[in-house]
C-alpha cells in the first residue's frame, strides 16, 4: 500500500517548507478528522458526488495519515495488515459473510 516513492515525497514536501514543526502527533490526528470531514461534505447532499473533488480530499485524508505514521514511527502497510487480521478473527466469513452487524452480534 504505502509506496517508499509517495512517503519520501511528503517528507521532501515537509523539509522544504520547514513545516515538521507543526506536525506533532496530535495536530496530524486534528488534521486526519477535518480532512475527513471534509471529505464527508462532498457526500452531504446525496450520493451523487464530484469525482474529482473527492479524490482531491482523499488524498488529503491519506497524506495526514501517511504523515501521522510516519511521525510515530510505525510502517502503515504492517499496522493496516495487523488490524485487518484481528478484524477477520472477529468476523469470521462463515457468520459476517452478507451482514453488517456488529461482531459481537453475529
Amino acid at each position: 500500500m504505502t509506496n517508499d516513492a509517495v512517503l519520501h515525497a511528503l517528507r521532501e514536501f515537509v523539509a522544504e517548507r520547514d513545516w515538521a514543526q507543526f506536525h506533532s502527533p496530535e495536530n496530524l490526528a486534528k488534521s486526519v478528522s477535518i480532512e475527513a470531514g471534509e471529505l464527508l461534505e462532498c457526500f452531504q447532499w446525496g450520493p451523487d458526488f464530484n469525482a474529482e473533488r473527492v479524490a482531491e480530499e482523499l488524498a488529503d485524508v491519506l497524506t495526514y495519515c501517511y504523515l501521522l505514521a510516519d511521525k510515530l514511527g510505525v510502517d502503515a502497510d504492517q499496522i493496516v495488515l495487523d488490524k485487518l487480521a484481528t478484524t477477520k478473527a472477529k468476523y469470521p466469513v462463515e457468520k459476517s459473510r452478507g451482514t453488517s452487524a456488529k461482531y459481537d452480534q453475529l
